[in-house]
């Protein structure tokens, strides 16, 4: 098994990719999202972060988040996510089925793949270019021909501060394609 070596530096900036097991699409769904929504809130509370850019798509999502000052936790942040989203939504058709032993031993359901992709945000340059990609990512997939009519994204907030205008269409593919973005 691979040893995987994360970068963990208190009160830092990262990018997030999160997926769905088996990319199942299901969490733009009304109950997956409003248990999302619950896990984070649940997190927020005992483990604080900001969210600085986020976007939600039918089979996974990309986000930033700056931590806390004294904080690099952000693993344990994403387990109680996805351990909260598992409950509430272990019911739902689309992901009913047998698990196999490895992730029965583990305790996971069948929503999340077990480990998250991220990337340590080194300065402001950086910092705009993920945000360009999560903003732009809904039409990078061919969800929508505009970035504005895509409902899950804080894009709508960046528009409402003055940040991107509301026909902002995209962004420079080969100046992305440098850092992944772990899709």
């Amino acid at each position: 098994m691979p040893d995987y070596r994360r970068i963990r530096i208190k009160g830092g900036t990262y990018f997030f990719t999160v997926v769905t097991f088996d990319r199942k699409p299901i969490l733009t769904h009304d109950h997956v999202r409003a248990a999302l929504r619950e896990g984070i809130q649940e997190v927020r509370h005992s483990l604080p972060f900001t969210f600085e850019a986020w976007v939600l798509l039918p089979d996974h999502l990309h986000t930033t988040w700056t931590l806390p000052e004294d904080d690099d936790n952000y693993g344990s942040r994403w387990a109680v996510i996805k351990r909260i989203v598992s409950k509430r939504c272990s019911s739902l058709e689309e992901i009913s089925g047998s698990i196999s032993n490895s992730r029965s031993k583990r305790g996971e359901g069948q929503i999340w793949q077990r480990r998250f992709w991220e990337h340590y945000i080194r300065d402001e340059s950086d910092f705009e270019r993920c945000v360009d990609y999560i903003h732009w990512n809904p039409m990078k997939h061919g969800y929508v021909q505009r970035i504005i009519d895509w409902p899950y994204s804080t894009f709508h907030r960046f528009v409402k501060e003055g940040i991107y205008p509301p026909d902002w269409s995209g962004i420079d593919e080969e100046k992305i394609k440098s850092i992944g973005f772990g899709e």
